[in-house]
This record gives structure tokens, sequence and C-alpha cells, in this order.
């Protein structure tokens, strides 16, 4: 150990030297007699230049189309799968290779996942790779890109195809419940996903590694103990092989959680920024958003469940001997289940990026009370703001955005730091009492 230590208060001095030293805040967000929450917000806003915010604006609102039109083409695929039978003839052609109706839906879903894949494949690449080049948001050569498109296709293929095998298997033995059961299923996937996760899908997109001992791991860990979380480890990746984006989590479930933040969040922001990032993923877990997500999820896959099942049974009186689909257990009708939990889904949108919202404002807030670090807050939120839009209107933030705007969550900060000045400057009022 004496050996390494000097090693080691190099490795923490390169990520000190990478990063910068403390927030740089503008005159107006900081701490005074005359501090105004709203003041400084503008402040901190304006200390971006007009081209950055028109970049971001433009990256953003873009998203809005894509949004649609990756509905649309995903919808207009099945589409063409049904009425041409292109559906029928896979199903036909799965029968033939076997005569487990289990195995038979597993060879199905990889015959559609990779028609549609291909397909898809133009659109996918303009997403994610050429525009996010055009925007400066990807590290990525076309290989590397091609190489993690690949992983993940392969694992939808498994955890997906298991699932789509599992719900039909529960269609075919149970015609009319199968709503209510097929929610339980698809929960408890859900949960073996979110459990396996940090350990065995994280690590095929990079390597995480502990985070090698310095006074920030240490303010970390601090922060997680006070917060009722017990890590032993903090654990870094190597993100910046496909992006700058910062990022952190806390992740996993039923003894796989993880704290976890990425080698930009270190490279690009202070001490405060990532101790604020920190406090507000930790928030996460204090919270139990992970389970309430869960409990949410199995209420949203009941209502969906029950509204396919109508669905359904309603075009299949009127199609399904047009399309040669024998019934709802036959796994020829997965086009069609697509298209309908599609559409659902883009209906559900806003409810959906509300209830994400919400979550997400619930853990900046804890985060701000457990770190108090509302300029790192400040600071952290102008980098996302590189890819999210940072002043939205209302209704545009409700719609489209799964987390606050900027602009919402620089204030919530400020508005924080007024109630407590004394913490930034002797003899100002303090909501709590200083360290």
């Amino acid at each position: 150990m004496p050996r390494l230590l000097p090693l080691l208060l190099l490795l923490a001095a390169l990520v000190s030297a990478q990063a910068p030293q403390h927030p740089n805040v503008p005159a107006a967000a900081q701490a005074t007699a005359h501090f105004d929450a709203k003041a400084a917000t503008d402040a901190w806003l304006a200390s971006l230049p007009p081209a950055f915010r028109t970049r971001s604006d433009a990256y953003f609102e873009g998203t809005y189309w894509l949004t649609l039109w990756d509905f649309l083409a995903g919808v207009a695929v099945c589409a063409i799968l049904l009425p041409t039978r292109v559906s029928a003839r896979m199903r036909d052609l799965a029968e033939r290779a076997t005569r487990s109706g289990f195995l038979q839906t597993l060879l199905y879903w990889a015959q559609f996942a990779v028609v549609t894949a291909v397909i898809l494949f133009p659109l996918a690449v303009y997403e994610g790779f050429f525009r996010e080049h055009r925007y400066g948001l990807s590290n990525q050569t076309f290989g590397a890109w091609l190489r993690d498109q690949a992983v993940g296709f392969a694992v939808s293929l498994v955890l997906a195809g298991l699932a789509v095998a599992a719900l039909f298997a529960v269609v075919r033995r149970l015609p009319r419940t199968w709503h209510i059961w097929g929610t339980v299923v698809a929960i408890a996937f859900d949960a073996f996903t979110v459990a396996i996760a940090p350990v065995f899908i994280v690590p095929l997109f990079n390597t995480p590694k502990p985070l090698a001992d310095s006074p920030i791991r240490s303010e970390i860990l601090s922060l997680a103990h006070a917060s009722g979380i017990p890590a032993r480890d903090v654990y870094q990746i190597d993100a910046s092989r496909q992006s700058n984006r910062v990022s952190a989590n806390v992740s996993g479930l039923a003894g796989t959680e993880r704290i976890t933040l990425n080698d930009n969040l270190l490279r690009r922001c202070s001490p405060e920024g990532v101790l604020s990032v920190m406090g507000h993923e930790m928030g996460h877990y204090v919270m139990h958003h992970v389970e309430m997500d869960i409990l949410i999820s199995a209420v949203v896959f009941a209502v969906l469940f029950a509204l396919l099942r109508w669905s359904l049974e309603a075009s299949l009186k009127r199609w399904g001997v047009r399309w040669g689909i024998r019934g709802v257990g036959d796994v020829a009708v997965l086009p069609l289940a697509v298209i309908i939990l599609s559409t659902l889904s883009f209906l559900f949108t806003p409810l959906g990026n509300t209830f994400s919202r919400t979550q997400e404002y619930a853990a900046d807030i804890y985060g701000l009370n457990a770190a108090r670090q509302p300029d790192g807050e400040a600071e952290v939120d102008l980098l996302l703001g590189e890819y999210r839009k940072l002043d939205p209107g209302p209704l545009e933030e409700f719609v489209f955005f799964d987390h606050p705007s900027g602009r919402t969550r620089i204030y919530a900060a400020m508005r924080w730091k007024s109630e407590n000045l004394c913490l930034f400057q002797k003899d100002l009022p303090c909501a709590i009492e200083p360290r």
C-alpha cells in the first residue's frame, strides 16, 4: 500500500487538473445581501454564447420531429408485414423449424427483429451517427458506433425475445386473463433487466472500474453514507469513448446497486458539480424511484394490455383472415401488437414525461439539500444544455421534456442558495446550519 500511495495521489491530481477547480459563478449569482434567485438564474443562462443556445435549441427541437418519424417509420414497417402476409410466412417458417411453441416464438422474433432493424437502419444511422457528429456530440468512428449498435441489437434479441416468448406462452395458456398475467410477466422482466444492467449489460458497452482513491471519492462515499446508502465503492466508466456528455447514476436492484459516474463528469466538472450530480442520483435511490418506477409500470402495463386485448380482438375480427392470422395467440399478430402499443405509448408520451420530470425534480431538490452545491448544480445544468433546450415554453416542457428544463433546474438551485446564503458568505441569513 505505501508504494501505491504516490500513484493514487498522482491519479487524483490528474483528475483534478483536468476539471475546473470551482464553478465560474456570474456576478449576479454570487452570494450577497441583495441576492435574487431569478436574476441569478438569468445570469447563469446569459453566461452561454448565443450561438451555443441556438445550436442546442436546434438539436433538441429536432428530436421532436425525429420522435414522430421514428413512430411513423416503425408503424409503417409493421403495417407492411401484415397485409403482405410476410408476418404469416415468418410464422410458417418458424413452425416448420420446430414443434415447440416457445421456440417458434423465438424464431419468429429473430426474423421480425432482423427485418425491422434492416429496414430502419438508414434512419438509425442518421439519428445515431451523422446527426450526433453534425452537432459535435459524438466521439465515435462509424466502426465503433456500429459495434455498439450490434451489441445492443444482440442484447435486445435475447432479452426481448425471451420476454415476447413468455408473453405469448401466457396468451396461449390463459386466453381470457392473459392481459392480467401478461402484466406480471412484463414487470418481472422489467425488474430483472434493472437488476442485471449494472453488472452484465453496462460492461458490454463501457468498462466500469473502481474510482481511484481521491478526495472526490471520499466526499462521494461520505455523501452516500449520510444518505443511508451502504456503498463501499464508486465506479467510473469510460463514457468519453462515445461522447462528451456528463452523467452519473445509482443503478441496480436487489443487491446489484452501484454508484457510477462517467469520466466526462470528472474531466469537465468542478468537485462542486460532481457532488451536485451525485446528490441528485442518490436522491433517486433514497426516494426509491427505481421501485416506484416498477410499481407505476405495473399500472401502465395493466392499462396497455387491457387496451391491447380489446384492440387485437376487434382488429382480427375484421382483418385476421385476410392477413393469415389465426388468433391473438398466433405469433404472426406481433406486428399488429407493436402498432397498437406504439400508438398508445406515443399518445401517452406527455404523461410519461411528466411522471419522469416530477421524479427528476424531486431528486434535484434532494441533491441540493444533501450536497449543498447550488452553483455546482447550475454548472452541470449548463453542460446538459449542450443537448437539452435550456429555456422552453411551459407547454413545450410539459409535452417533450422527461427532465426539468435547464431554467427550471437552475432556478431551483438559486432559490435554494437564496435561503442559505451564509454557506457562501458569512453574516448572511441561512435556513440551515453551516457544516
